[in-house]
């Protein structure tokens, strides 16, 4: 049997339906580095493949052990499929072939119809070979009974010691290069199918992230800004707080490894940010993970609560284990949805929401990652929570010199702002938060374009103010110039 030739095709898509993306936010494609590597492995794996039929079988054969068939050089190999494995100290042969096997039905699947062969005498495929039936796919799927076929043969000894493959702290589970079965528990040792996890499909074929699909089973979304840690503008006492959690991502497992702390200091850290709505939490959040490296997933709650029991836990679940391979921070905005004041138990209802934020807290406590919880009022948060986190970090209404900075800010280069507008004034003028002067700033962004003016008008600034005063309840307006207050001409809403 040959190695059939041809392109090697990089499919980006996940059975979950994440997508490897590149530094641009576009879906992965691979280069020519990258497919040239996975060419030389493919057409390597399928000598394997081909060579153990013949032995298996009784044909000629130019080798009297597959392992023979010596594989690629990958010491000096710069593409992203030899870097992840050097990586991760998993240059071997064994390791190779069930990678390649379970890459197979992604890049070439024929390479794999072999194994399709009936046992005439039995009619139906041959027991040795392994394989699941997909469900909507015609080819064949291997296990690792396919790999340790192809490995071992009938050499039990060999396939005895194959089992190290499958044990947690090998390699292959602890980069979580192999998914863990989705399916039914598998019968037998080896009857687990072989899937690249999704997160690592895209970094060993064209050396790119995953990114998770936002859906029910994983119920978190990715935030992200074009601003940076120095475009915050925070109270001093405040950024003080917030450097404290910096400090622990930048520098946390040193002060649990060098320092010796691990024994009295549990891994992880726990924040509470909370004040009122529009003061930065999830900007402050977000610029977090953008300063230190890290991203920053926003649990959904409207995905994660369940009316079914069972379901909210089995939806965080995921989050969790790819935040902790990952390193992710995970934010949960209007925490007090999840881990509000438990209720008195007067229904069976009652109880189970108890539970459910037990277990929440729980988990919550044992990730040892960051995770920061934002709420408009703490008296909302459980106080067994309370007592878990290592700060609490009050976002206030910014001051007067805080919101002049917010002004100067909020304006792009080009945009040009009308001889009559005084930012200090407008600042001292109008207690706003940081997220109502943006909405401000939109405001009268758009109002200029709608004039195709290049310049922000002191009307504009003026009725956008109003408008966000009048959101929180305030009737009275405070004026920058004497006279009535008319809206815009340009026919803003009264």
């Amino acid at each position: 049997m040959v190695a059939q030739s041809g392109p090697a095709v990089v499919d980006a898509r996940y059975a979950d339906g994440g997508v490897a993306m590149n530094a641009h936010g576009h879906p992965a494609l691979a280069d020519a580095v990258a497919v040239a590597a996975l060419e030389r492995e493919l057409a390597w794996a399928g000598r394997v493949i081909a060579a153990r039929f013949e032995l298996h079988f009784g044909q000629p054969c130019a080798v009297a052990d597959v392992r023979e068939l010596l594989p690629p050089e990958l010491s000096r190999d710069a593409s992203p499929y030899a870097r992840l494995l050097r990586h991760h100290g998993l240059d071997d042969f064994d390791v190779r072939i069930v990678l390649m096997l379970a890459l197979m039905p992604h890049l070439r699947p024929q390479l794999l119809d072999p194994f399709l062969l009936k046992n005439i005498n039995y009619e139906r495929g041959f027991t040795e070979f392994g394989g699941v039936a997909g469900s909507a796919y015609g080819g064949f799927l291997p296990t690792m009974e396919t790999a340790v076929f192809v490995l071992c043969g009938e050499d039990l000894g060999r396939r005895l010691a194959l089992a190290e493959l499958l044990c947690p702290h090998h390699g292959l589970r602890a980069a979580r290069l192999l998914a863990p079965d989705s399916g039914q528990p598998a019968c037998t040792q080896f009857g687990a199918a072989l899937q690249i996890h999704p997160e690592q499909f895209g970094a060993l074929t064209a050396g790119a992230e995953f990114e998770p699909a936002h859906s029910p089973a994983f119920p978190a979304v990715r935030l992200d800004s074009s601003l940076d840690w120095g475009d915050l503008v925070l109270a001093p006492e405040l950024r003080e707080d917030v450097e404290e959690i910096r400090a622990w991502i930048t520098h946390g497992d040193a002060l649990l490894r060098d320092w010796e702390l691990a024994r009295q200091l549990k891994p992880g850290f726990r924040s509470l940010f909370y004040g009122p709505p529009g003061t930065g939490k999830t900007l402050t959040a977000c610029l977090l993970g953008k300063s230190c490296g890290r991203e920053v997933y926003r649990i959904d709650l409207s995905l994660v609560v369940s009316k079914y029991i069972g379901e909210t836990e089995k939806n965080l679940a995921s989050v969790f284990d790819q935040a902790r391979s990952r390193n992710w921070i995970l934010f949960f905005d209007e925490a007090d949805a999840l881990f509000g004041k438990r209720t008195q138990t007067s229904s069976a209802n009652d109880r189970y929401a108890n539970q459910e934020v037990a277990y929440l807290l729980q988990r919550v406590e044992d990730f040892a990652g960051v995770v920061i919880l934002a709420t408009n009022l703490k008296g909302n948060i459980d106080d067994a929570f309370a007592r878990r986190v290592q700060s609490m970090v009050y976002f206030g209404m910014p001051d007067q010199q805080q919101r002049a900075e917010l002004w100067r800010k909020g304006f792009g280069p080009r945009l040009a702002l009308a001889p009559d507008i005084d930012l200090a004034a407008l600042a001292a003028q109008f207690e706003l938060s940081g997220g109502a002067i943006a909405n401000v700033v939109r405001y009268a962004a758009l109002m200029a374009l709608r004039r195709n003016s290049e310049q922000v008008s002191l009307a504009d600034l003026l009725y956008g103010c109003s408008r966000e005063l009048r959101k929180e309840g305030k009737a009275r307006v405070p004026q920058l110039r004497r006279g009535a207050f008319p809206p815009p001409k340009q026919g803003g809403a009264p």
